[in-house]
Order: structure tokens, then C-alpha cells, then sequence
């Protein structure tokens, strides 16, 4: 008989969790304005709220976290960062942030400008904002096959190559600094990216002069999919399919805080010379010391053996699997979901879950906060929340697609809290037809309203 399937680790320390009645959650929800960002977390029975500095470290990490050199400059633990970083993506460059946006934020300082337009595949959140708050904008050229939530395509964050070069055609080469290539996409439903497609992206951007970046928070979690999808990939390791789908770029962007595998931390890696020196100074302003950058040096040491963790067969297998479990279980209950399941979440599609529900009335906001009545799951709004407003008419922007995703902490729960969340879900589900009512905006931010909006019922 074949042995059944079994997680590579086994769990060390264990934290508390507390379950709540449904009548305290209408009561926190009503105090937090509707908004789960607002919630505490003794407030929250499971949280997928993101997978985002949320996730279990090693005890390897752990016993990094002692061994920190904690030098304002020229820490030894920047040196194992900057090697680990090296060897992994090929760049020559390492400026370490405190967090992804804050990568985004010293990056675009330098390359971004107004009236730039920065065509990519689905800019997430805060990729959107930082483009956005500079005047310019982010054009998404996603394959079409990422808004049908049934199309079983492999590689639904790949970018289509008529709808980029129409961008590269209609506006002239300086007013593009860059194409930038999400890896996983996370906004299309942690869809992967192919080698193909990036290899097609260079070859296409190269004719017209536009250097290629990622966004590179998931890089690990892409790189497993393109072994298990992607043809004559196959025997190949995580990191070498990951150093090739590197060598297509110019530079990155990373939130550590996702194949990272840390709670705090980022980085900026770069091939170009001139670049890293201007980013240099943004660091300094913005961050601290380009050999620290706003990360303590245990931080640092922690991400370099995280590094090295993530980008191993056995982690990834077991981590995406866990994802697949509970994407499969909410598929028997017939919840719509996104399909194929993604790496880091799954997303349901709240605009099939509640049919009743306006899009001016936020289904997926709805869907949200139902789901955390139901059983203390928060999970977070991918919709029309997120999409905010366009800068300049300031008129709501509906995306395609209305979801909410289910984001799983790395290494922290059990396949027991996965039947948890799908059966609360199928309940949910089971009285869609009683919800007929979504919210409205009391208060919202000029830009990323979502992490801080405040509403009211419709």
C-alpha cells in the first residue's frame, strides 16, 4: 500500500486560539465600521486575512535570529542576505527594506515619474498606489482567461503580448520606464506566471527599449507551478527555474514577509549600477543604511536561511497543497471559486456567491464580513474596494472580477482548520439568498481606502 501523503515538518510550539459567539462578532464588526482591518486579533478564530508576515519560521530561522549582527554598516548579516540574494536570483545588487511597499516605494522614487504608464499583469494594491500617488499609471495586460474563474488555464497571470505591445505602440519609450511582471499575480487569484511568457514579455519589450521588473513576493510559490505545469520543467529544481525567470529582468521588488518566509522585511535587487545608486540614496531617506535599510540585522539572517527554505521542492508541495486541499473541499460544496487554485489563497467569486448584492453595495466586502459572522474566519475584499477610485474622475473603478481571498499563513494551521473554513463557508452559502443587502462608504481614504474605510449598512 502506498504511504499517504505527510507534512515535511513537525510542529514545535503551539499558540492559543480562542472561538467567539456569533453575537460578539456582530458587535465587534459593528464597532470596527464593517472593515476587518479594524478588527483585533482576540477578535479573530482564524485569520486569512493575508499570508503576509503571518507564517510559522523554522527552527533554523530561529536559531539565525541569535547569530544577528546588529552594525549600523556593513553588517554580517547583510553579507549573508546579499549572498543568499545573489546566488538565487543572479542580480549583483541588495538594498533591504523594512517591507515590500516599502521596496516598491524607494524603487519607483527613482523610475517612476508623472504621466509614466507602467503596463504589467494586475499591479496589486499598494504596486497601484505607489504608481498612482506619482501621477502615472498601471496598465493591466493579463491574459483574458484570468477573469473566467472556470477556464483551467495553467498560467492565468501571464501577460498577453497584443494587449502589451498596444501599450508599447501608443505611447512614446521614455513615458514607459518599465513593464513589470507580478510573480505569483496575486490580484488575478495567485495565478502563476509561465517561463515562456516572461521569456516572450523580454524578447517583445526588448524590441521597443522597455526593461522588465518583478514583483517578486511570491517568486518561490511561481516557480513550483512552472515545475508542475509547465512542459520540459519538470526535472528541473525551484531554484534553478527561479534564477531563469530572474535572468529575464532588470531588477526586483520582494515582500520577505511571503517566500520570504520572515514576519518583517523586504529588498530591492538590481542588475544596474546606476539605478542602485540612485535607489541608494532613497534608502538612506526613506529607510536607513543600504546594509540594513530599515531591517534589524537578525531579520536579515532569519531571511537569508528563509530564502534558502522557500525555494525547496519539499516546503512548496507541502504549503500549496494545503492551499489546493481547501480549494477542492469548497469546490464539492459548489462554492465558486477560481480555477485552477492558486498558490498563496484561494478567491471566491462573490458576484456568483451573492447575486443579490449591487456592485455599488461591495459583494465582496459583504461576502467578507458574512463570513466572519459566521465562524471568526476574516478574510479580505479583492473587489471593488481595493480597485479604488480612478485619481482623476474619482469614480468608483469595478474590476472584472469581485472576489475574496482566502489568504493561508504559511506553516501555522492544520488541514483541520482548512474543513473548519470550508464548512463556515458552505453555510454561508447555503442562505446567500437571505443576504440582499451590502454597505455603503461612510468615510474613505484618497487613496487605498480599503485598509481603512469605514462603512455602513446598506
Amino acid at each position: 500500500m502506498k504511504l499517504p501523503y505527510a507534512e515535511p515538518f513537525r510542529i514545535k510550539m503551539v499558540e492559543e486560539i480562542r472561538q467567539s459567539t456569533k453575537e460578539e462578532r456582530e458587535e465587534w464588526l459593528k464597532n470596527a465600521k464593517y472593515n476587518l482591518f479594524n478588527l483585533k486579533s482576540s477578535q479573530v478564530y482564524i485569520d486569512l486575512l493575508t499570508d503576509s508576515g503571518t507564517g510559522a519560521m523554522s527552527d533554523q530561522q530561529w536559531g539565525a535570529l541569535m547569530t544577528g549582527d546588529e552594525s549600523y554598516a556593513g553588517s554580517k548579516s547583510f553579507e549573508q542576505l546579499h549572498q543568499t540574494v545573489q546566488k538565487i536570483t543572479g542580480y549583483k545588487y541588495l538594498l533591504p527594506t523594512h517591507q515590500g511597499r516599502a521596496a516598491e516605494n524607494v524603487l519607483f522614487s527613482v523610475l517612476v515619474k508623472d504621466g509614466d504608464v507602467i503596463p504589467g499583469n494586475s499591479h496589486f494594491d499598494t504596486t497601484k498606489g505607489h504608481i498612482e500617488i506619482r501621477k502615472a499609471h498601471a496598465i493591466d495586460c493579463t491574459v483574458d482567461e484570468a477573469f473566467d474563474i472556470e477556464d483551467p488555464h495553467p498560467f492565468k497571470g501571464n501577460i498577453n503580448l497584443e494587449k502589451l505591445e498596444e501599450v508599447y505602440k501608443a505611447h512614446p519609450k521614455e513615458k514607459i520606464p518599465f513593464c513589470l511582471i507580478t510573480i505569483t499575480c496575486n490580484s488575478s487569484g495567485g495565478q502563476p506566471v509561465s517561463l515562456e511568457n516572461m521569456k516572450a514579455v523580454k524578447e517583445l519589450s526588448d524590441r521597443y527599449g522597455i526593461p522588465i521588473y518583478f514583483d517578486s513576493a511570491r517568486f518561490a510559490e511561481n516557480a513550483y507551478f512552472i515545475k508542475m505545469r509547465e512542459k520540459g520543467q519538470e526535472n528541473r529544481t525551484i531554484k534553478e527555474i527561479a534564477k531563469e525567470a530572474f535572468s529575464y529582468g532588470v531588477g526586483m521588488t520582494m515582500s520577505s514577509k511571503k517566500d520570504g518566509l520572515v514576519n518583517i522585511g523586504g529588498f530591492i535587487a538590481l542588475n544596474d549600477a546606476e539605478i542602485f545608486k540612485k535607489a541608494s540614496n532613497f534608502t538612506i531617506i526613506f529607510e536607513g543604511f543600504i546594509t540594513y535599510g530599515g531591517m534589524a540585522g537578525r531579520d536579515m539572517a532569519a531571511l537569508a536561511v528563509g530564502l534558502n527554505e522557500a525555494t525547496e521542492f519539499e516546503y512548496l508541495e507541502s504549503r500549496i497543497s494545503q492551499v489546493e486541499y481547501l480549494g477542492n473541499k469548497l469546490i464539492k460544496f459548489g462554492i465558486p471559486v477560481q480555477k485552477p487554485i492558486g498558490g498563496h489563497a484561494v478567491f471566491i467569486d462573490s458576484l456568483q456567491f451573492l447575486p443579490n448584492i449591487p456592485r455599488e453595495e461591495y459583494p465582496a466586502q459583504t461576502l467578507a464580513n458574512e463570513i466572519y459572522k459566521e465562524a471568526g474566519i476574516r478574510t479580505v475584499e479583492i473587489g471593488t474596494l481595493l480597485a479604488d477610485r480612478d485619481p482623476e474622475t474619482r469614480i468608483n473603478r469595478y474590476p472584472k472580477l469581485e472576489l475574496v481571498r482566502l489568504a493561508i499563513p504559511r506553516r501555522t494551521y492544520t488541514n483541520n482548520h482548512m474543513d473548519y473554513i470550508a464548512v463556515a463557508i458552505k453555510n454561508v452559502y447555503d442562505r446567500r439568498n437571505e443576504i440582499q443587502k451590502g454597505y455603503n462608504i461612510v468615510w474613505e481614504s484618497e487613496i487605498l481606502r480599503h485598509f481603512t474605510v469605514e462603512l455602513e449598512k446598506a
